[in-house]
């Protein structure tokens, strides 16, 4: 088995506090699913996913089984506990050191947030329905310090020529714009698809628009395209049934 592939991203957080995203390269999954899913729901072999996962674990040396979640494309974030519980939610933050946050994705937005001092994190699931319902904002709201004191990394999403959205997508950011410049902003981040009433969305262009919002300035991330990388990246849009993608952040124990 090939050892398993990991990015570890270059951004300036607190040096207690650490991001881990895997990549479908190094884990046991057979096709479709090959190689690293760590996902139940997709159709993998149950026997693999619980292979993959221990081997996440051991790979990024946690002391304790990260908070796992039931996503649902909602804007619930919930405490992580470490109870070896799956939460319905799409969001989760912890105070507690060595207990990693993570979320699924293959196209949609994982969006981690520390505060500078390190002492809370939280991983978010963001797909354009948890953009555009305020996942982002639920997020932020976990922590104590003001906005400005946050700091937000975006991993690998599907990028803007890979997106192409109908216009109710485009309408519900636009009903959810929280001021003139993000109203601005949110226009800037479409452009015309191929079909009529249809736009190319940039997930991460509406991610900074919305924690920039919120009052959010430290954002780092969005190079990724988890569309167009195959050799990297699970993709839904692009593949269908197939793996899925683990971010996580933690505070070292």
């Amino acid at each position: 088995m090939p050892k398993p592939e990991l990015i570890y991203p270059d951004w300036p957080a607190p040096a207690r506090v650490t991001v881990a995203i895997t990549t479908r390269r190094g884990g046991t999954s057979g096709a479709p699913y090959d190689e690293w899913n760590l996902a139940h729901h997709v159709g993998d072999a149950e026997t693999k996913v619980r292979e993959n996962r221990a081997l996440l674990k051991g790979e990024l040396d946690l002391p304790l089984e990260p908070q796992w979640l039931e996503q649902i494309h909602g804007t619930s974030v919930v405490e992580a506990k470490d109870d070896g519980w799956v939460r319905t939610a799409d969001g989760a933050f912890t105070d507690l050191p060595g207990l990693a946050c993570a979320v699924l994705t293959a196209d949609c937005l994982p969006v981690l947030l520390c505060n500078r001092a390190g002492t809370r994190v939280a991983a978010l699931h963001a797909g354009w329905r948890g953009l555009a319902g305020g996942i982002l904002a639920a997020g932020v709201a976990r922590f104590h310090e003001p906005s400005a004191e946050l700091m937000a990394y975006l991993g690998p999403a599907l990028s803007q020529p890979r997106f192409e959205v109908g216009v109710e997508v485009l309408e519900a950011f636009f009903e959810a714009a929280r001021n003139e410049a993000h109203a601005e902003a949110i226009a800037a981040a479409f452009l015309p698809g191929h079909r009529p009433l249809h736009f190319q969305a940039d997930l991460y262009a509406l991610a900074r628009a919305e924690l920039s919002a919120l009052g959010v300035s430290q954002i780092y991330g969005g190079e990724f395209c988890t569309g167009s990388q195959e050799d990297l990246f699970y993709s839904y849009r692009r593949d269908g049934q197939t793996g899925r993608m683990a971010s996580l952040i933690w505070i070292n124990a």
